[in-house]
């Protein structure tokens, strides 16, 4: 039973949601990046589309038979129990207030470009930190204010990129693209070398099936939601893309730092699409951190009603686990100050790494929880004539999510495994503080085993001659 203080989400919110989460900062430099290797990274980001869908169309599926708060984590602890359930909650909690705190100091970038002049290291800090707190404050303010920031924010940065999106195309020039692929070595390798960098850009399609709890009709609008944000994001990652390429010349794309500043500049002259984009991309990554916030409190939330995590991450106020944003925006900032003060040293980059790995674990874990339940009987709520869809689906999000992770490259998937290893140490005391408190089932079958041995003993003490009620007769 929900208490009155949740389910604040209609349809646009989680839609926003999902849109936000999945569209942050690096599609401002992602025209760029993938300019190196041609136009054949247009390819790629389609069929990574295509899988992003069917990522998003499998948790919808999911949601419609576990419609609670947890997502990804629900469903692999229903499927594969307790131990799953925790590796999926710890990958995606880990994933969550690391990227916040990379999302934090991409901000500060994008400040420099609006408040250009010198600025000292403090004042970098403060301006991250700021980055991370403004959201945990909606946060704490309950799901009400955070589904306001998350509409506003997601209308803010939806609207320019998609006008730069379509009226970019009425300013595209062929000549300015550059071949099909570009460099050495065959078109496929050119094509997976650009969908490794493209690869995370769907990160966040699960972002309604997490806040599944607090979702108006979880059943019906969660699948909706995640389809409709997943694909308003593909719109504008593909149009954007596209109108970059067209407008801007491939030879100053390929070193461009503001590719989409360039574009704007290239459509319209003068130089102040810089800053036009510069404060789309502040309001992106914070209308980002915002529901990255309540993520990074939600996983956690569900396993501590579990006993996987502890019990603090159970508080909860006005639908938002209270305690799991505090912590997630106390780590970000711990992360942030060691970015700022302590040198780099890799720390930063190699936990940043950890993040491109974590996030496919619970993907991996929901895809493979999904194939479980349609393939073991369990098809519940799924009609017959859905069958086959829904397990091809199935299949192609599994392989979508294996990509994902061939695309993290070797350090990451080395760093990752490491800090996943990591958490079997918080299992094992979680699992042990649990077995050493019997729950009420348990409780329950000692206290009815005690009453049969008591019933027992006092029936072999009993006087022989003492009179047996009789039996009554079959009717």
């Amino acid at each position: 039973m929900h208490d009155r203080h949740t389910r604040r989400f209609g349809l646009g919110t989680a839609t926003a949601l999902v849109m936000g989460n999945i569209i942050g900062g690096g599609i401002f430099l992602l025209p760029a990046s993938v300019a190196p290797f041609g136009t054949v990274s247009l390819v790629a980001f389609g069929v990574l589309t295509l899988g992003a869908i069917a990522l998003a169309l499998v948790f919808g599926r999911l949601a419609e038979r576990h419609p609670d708060t947890g997502g990804p984590y629900v469903y692999a602890r229903e499927a594969f129990g307790d131990f799953a359930g925790f590796l999926s909650a710890w990958s995606y909690w880990t994933m969550t207030w690391v990227s916040n705190a990379a999302l934090a100091v991409a901000a500060v970038g994008y400040v420099h470009v609006l408040f250009p002049g010198h600025a000292s290291r403090g004042v970098d800090l403060m301006v991250a930190l700021g980055a991370l707190w403004l959201p945990a404050l909606a946060n704490f303010a309950g799901t009400r204010y955070v589904g306001a920031v998350q509409m506003v924010s997601t209308v803010l940065k939806f609207v320019p990129l998609l006008f730069i999106a379509v009226v970019g195309l009425f300013f595209f020039d062929p000549h300015k693209l550059g071949a099909f692929h570009e460099g050495g070595g065959s078109t496929l390798g050119g094509l997976s070398a650009a969908a490794a960098i493209l690869l995370y850009s769907y990160v966040g399609v699960e972002s309604a099936a997490m806040s599944a709890g607090e979702v108006r009709n979880p059943e019906r609008n969660v699948g909706r939601a995640t389809v409709l944000g997943t694909v308003g994001a593909a719109v504008v990652y593909l149009l954007g893309t596209l109108s970059v390429f067209g407008t801007v010349a491939h030879d100053k794309l390929v070193n461009s730092k503001a590719p989409f500043s360039d574009a704007v500049d290239a459509m319209f002259g003068g130089h102040w699409g810089g800053t036009v984009i510069a404060a789309a991309a502040v309001i992106s990554i914070i209308g980002a951190l915002n529901g990255w916030t309540l993520m990074s409190a939600q996983s956690p939330y569900a396993a501590a009603k579990d006993g996987l995590f502890p019990a603090a991450f159970l508080t909860k106020r006005r639908g938002v686990p209270t305690f799991g944003v505090l912590a997630a925006a106390v780590l970000a900032s711990a992360l942030t100050v060691i970015n700022y003060f302590l040198g780099t040293g890799g720390v930063f980059e190699i936990l940043v790494l950890i993040t491109t790995f974590s996030a496919t674990v619970p993907y991996l874990l929901a895809a493979g929880a999904q194939i479980y339940f349609l393939l073991s009987g369990r098809r519940d709520k799924v009609r017959p004539a859905r069958f086959a869809r829904d397990l091809t689906l199935a299949v192609v999000a599994f392989g979508f999510t294996f990509w994902l992770v061939a695309g993290a490259g070797y350090a990451a998937i080395y760093q990752g495994v490491l800090f996943l290893f990591a958490g079997i140490l918080v299992y094992a005391l979680m699992a042990a503080r649990r077995g050493r408190r019997p729950t009420v089932s348990e409780d329950a079958t000692e206290g009815a085993q005690g009453a049969e041995t008591a019933s027992v003993e006092a029936a072999g003490n009993a006087p022989a001659d003492a009179a047996v009620p009789p039996v009554p007769a079959a009717s």
